[in-house]
Formats: C-alpha cells, structure tokens, sequence
C-alpha cells in the first residue's frame, strides 16, 4: 500500500514511518519541513496522488483554545478534502483518551474538533484515542523549569511507549476503517510527577518538582479522567523497560563524550 503519514518527522510520525517500511509498505513523508503547508493546503495534493490511506499524527498549539481550534479544524478540513480529491480510502487520526472528559484545556478543545470533523468527513475513518506517551512527564516539567526548578501537576495516567503507538497506528492504516477504536494505553497507570523524578534522574538531569494544579492541567484532570476506559487495548511496554532505555542512551552518549578517541578507521567485525 501508498500510506501517507501527516507529521512524518514528529516523535509519533518517524516511528510510525519506521514500522509502516518495516511491514514492506510505501510511505509518503508530509510535513512542513518536508514543504506540506496544511494551514494552506500547499503541496497537499501532490502528495496524496495514489495514496491509499492517510495516517494524521500532526500537532499543532497548545496554549490558546481559538487558536488551537482554528489550527487543528483548518489543517484537517484541508486534509480530508485533499484526501477525497485524491481518493484515499482511510483516514487515521491519532487522538486523546478522555479529551471529551476535560473542557478547560485548548489543545483537548482542538482535538475534539479535529475528532468531529473527522467522523462527519468524506473520508472512511478510523480514530484512535491514546494515552499519553513515556516521555510526556519530562516534557511537561520541561515547560516550565526555571533554575533547577519546575512545576508539575500530579496527574495519574496510564502512558504508552511511542513505539508501541506507532506500531498500533501502522496495523490500522493498512486494514478497513474502524470508526472510533478503543482507547489505547500501556499496561500500566503512573503518577506524572514521579515519572518526571525518575525520567530525569534516569538521563542524568537534576531538577526539583514543585507539584500543583495551577498550570496548563488543572483538577478537572484529576483522578481517572485520563485512564483508558473498558475494553482498551493495552500495549506491551511498561514504564520500567522505556525508563531502562533512557538509562542505557545516557550511560552511551557518556561514555561517548569521555572517549578521546576519534571515530575513525574501519570497522571490525
């Protein structure tokens, strides 16, 4: 099959280009960086002739509900009539569990947009609602950490490896629409501010967390707004066994930098 992937050189796109090759299918790269506008719908067209299916993990802003809203229901109305000029037969968007359970947060307010247009497009479709990712709690301290310091709110998850995200998302685009798939999650719920704490200490980063609900999460997110629902489909990979690869690329890319030696000269087998 011709897949095309919406965000190809995102954390969720280059893994899920990765795992669609893998399978022995075609894909077509789109991204802004790659000279697809999908604010414009520039170079849309071109890139979706012959394409069979359409996988959409594209993100946009944040911190801003109309903004967030205008992004996502722009680029996506772009998209699916791009795709039904070109005659793509599955549209696959990467979504949010329990974005319908929290109104206060404008990138939830954008997805949900996305999410309607989608379902209401011309397009078969399938959606798959995931939880968040691994590295999500050291990304979210990232936001705000100021001199070794940062907040964080103490939200309970249930997160996912992103390689097991994009290995969902590459069986899906190459099968029929499925309409709205179960929730997706790891096998296992986390306390975001201790996977921070030991996200951090297992890349060797010192920061002190500060947990509150004053930030950018606040208690409508609280409790198990954000745990998958009944009948989820739970991925493989534990937090433990992706915290055991951060550990294991900080101790390489140290010794790496303590190694003098220049990286040349042919390899012995």
């Amino acid at each position: 099959m011709r897949i095309a992937v919406v965000g190809a050189t995102g954390n969720i796109g280059a893994r899920t280009v990765t795992a669609l090759e893998r399978a022995g299918q075609e894909v077509v790269r789109i991204s802004r960086a790659l000279g697809v506008d999908l604010s414009t719908g520039e170079g849309l067209n071109h890139a979706l002739t012959g394409v069979d299916a359409v996988v959409d993990v594209s993100n946009g802003p944040a911190t801003d509900r109309a903004e967030a809203v205008e992004f996502f229901g722009t680029a996506t109305r772009n998209l699916l009539a791009a795709g039904e000029r070109a005659g793509v037969r599955h549209h696959v968007l990467l979504s949010i569990v329990g974005i319908d359970r929290v109104e206060g947060n404008a990138h939830y307010a954008g997805k949900r947009e996305q999410e309607r247009l989608v379902a209401a497009g011309p397009l078969p479709w399938t959606i798959v609602p995931a939880t968040q990712f691994h590295d999500f709690a050291a990304m979210v301290a990232g936001w705000t950490e100021r001199d070794g310091v940062a907040t964080i709110a103490p939200l309970l998850v249930q997160p996912i490896a992103p390689a097991d995200v994009a290995d969902v998302l590459a069986g899906i685009a190459v099968g029929e629409p499925r309409g709205r798939y179960p929730d997706v999650a790891g096998p296992e719920p986390q306390d975001l501010v201790d996977m921070a704490r030991r996200t951090n200490e297992a890349r060797g980063h010192r920061v002190k967390l500060v947990p509150t609900w004053s930030g950018r999460f606040g208690p409508a997110m609280a409790g198990t707004v954000l745990l998958p629902g009944e009948g989820a489909h739970i991925a493989p990979t534990t937090f433990d066994e992706w915290l055991a690869e951060q550990r294991r690329d900080h101790t390489a890319d140290r010794h790496a930098a303590a190694d003098p030696r220049p990286a040349t000269g042919p390899a012995t087998l």
